[in-house]
């Protein structure tokens, strides 16, 4: 790493990525460019480019990636049903593939050697911005400084602080003992007592949603309308894919709706255990099954249903930008063409219930054969016979044979 000259670092102005700009300019001498990216995290991102001029940096990015984040990220793996290990609905997993190929992006525009960043050497983040940096760009050059340094602690970080004179923000009020990520699909709590598998979070943890118990005692109603399986408009009003995420934030916080806790196992081999608010995501994940059910083939369903498992574990581990993933995602794109229609939901204290789903041009459920009523000769009720003992052929031989 000797002829680093210039490193674009992912940067959000707080301690740990404060004390790396610095770290950075002190052990390879060189010059550093920093991005800070909104993907919808509910804080200002601006105070980051008063620290980095602060800083002495001269070439600071500051991007606004809502918008492509749902659109081109969230949206499309919603398409896919993607959940890892039965419960996490990927909400860390699928912000790290945008904010690697934007800093790549900075990289060729700036003329830099490597990129920078401050994720841990335990976790998954380290793996997921590096393979997709290295699929991007595969002569890329990665520092990690949680793998290089001997700072392992936040005492040691704000001792170096203050070793330096570096302005950080050392308390905030009442600091939260959680170390957290949020972005617009979720926000993620790990570390204190969480750590402890046994231990109920305390309530006050949760930032985005209200308990279930203190959700409002009369349910609330919503209509989803979708077009080749994206969201477009929430009860006939026309939204972006970032301001559908927004409004199915509020209103299924408001309603308890999108809280889990569990216990997952990490790509670095270790088992972890996270607790996660994901409020529109807990709405999409139901909704999109609902519209899928009345327009999809059977068997195309089911495939997808096969095939999500590998789709999830891809995005978890940081596959985004392979060859499999974006292999998968043609299959699964080709079957949203006919995921038209609208889905009614009731939000009631945590849960969201599907109450009517219907496609004018796309719906493959049909009244007339599924009646319990006379179907007027619609479906054979006789063909059945022939149809299970066929089926039955290979059980009734070696039935035979016992």
């Amino acid at each position: 790493m000797s002829d680093v000259k210039k490193v674009v670092l992912a940067y959000s102005g707080g301690l740990d990525t404060s004390i790396i700009l610095k770290w950075l300019k002190d052990e390879y001498d060189c010059e550093v460019v920093t991005f800070t990216a909104d993907v919808g995290q509910g804080e200002e991102v601006e105070p980051a480019r008063a620290k980095a001029e602060a800083a002495g940096i001269k070439e600071i990015y500051i991007d606004d990636l809502r918008e492509e984040f749902a659109r081109d990220f969230v949206f499309p793996m919603f398409r896919a049903n993607a959940i890892y290990e039965g419960e996490y609905l990927l909400g860390t997993s699928i912000a790290r593939p945008l904010i690697s190929k934007r800093l790549i992006e900075i990289v060729n525009e700036t003329g830099a050697d490597a990129i920078a960043h401050g994720a841990t050497g335990k976790g998954n983040d380290q793996v997921r911005f590096e393979l997709g940096a290295y699929a991007l760009k595969p002569d890329i050059k990665i520092i990690a400084p949680w793998r290089e340094w001997d700072l392992t602690s936040r005492s040691s970080l704000i001792a170096y602080a203050d070793k330096h004179g570096l302005a950080v923000d050392k308390a905030k009020g009442k600091k939260s003992p959680y170390s957290m990520d949020a972005n617009l699909l979720h926000i993620s709590y790990e570390g204190d007592i969480l750590e402890d598998p046994w231990s109920e979070p305390d309530d006050d943890m949760w930032l985005w949603t209200v308990s279930p118990e203190k959700a409002p005692d009369v349910p609330t109603y919503i209509e989803l309308e979708y077009i080749k399986g994206d969201i477009v408009a929430i009860n006939d009003e026309a939204m972006s894919a970032a301001a559908i995420m927004e409004t199915l934030n509020k209103v299924a916080g408001e309603n308890g709706i999108g809280r889990t806790d569990i216990v997952e196992n990490r790509y670095v081999g270790m088992k972890a255990r996270g607790c996660y608010e994901t409020p529109a995501g807990t709405i999409m994940l139901k909704a999109h099954r609902a519209m899928e059910s009345i327009t999809l083939d059977r068997e195309a369903a089911h495939l997808k249903d096969e095939l999500m498992p590998r789709y999830a574990s891809l995005i978890y581990n940081g596959y985004w930008w392979s060859p499999e993933r974006e292999m998968l995602q043609v299959l699964i794109d080709e079957s949203q063409q006919v995921v038209n229609g609208k889905v009614r939901l009731k939000l009631y204290k945590g849960n969201v219930i599907v109450v009517g789903r219907a496609s004018e041009s796309n719906s493959l459920y049909d009244d007339s054969i599924a009646t319990f009523e006379d179907d007027d000769g619609a479906y054979n009720q006789q063909d059945a016979g022939g149809f299970i003992k066929l089926n039955a052929l290979r059980l009734r031989i070696a039935a035979a044979k016992r």
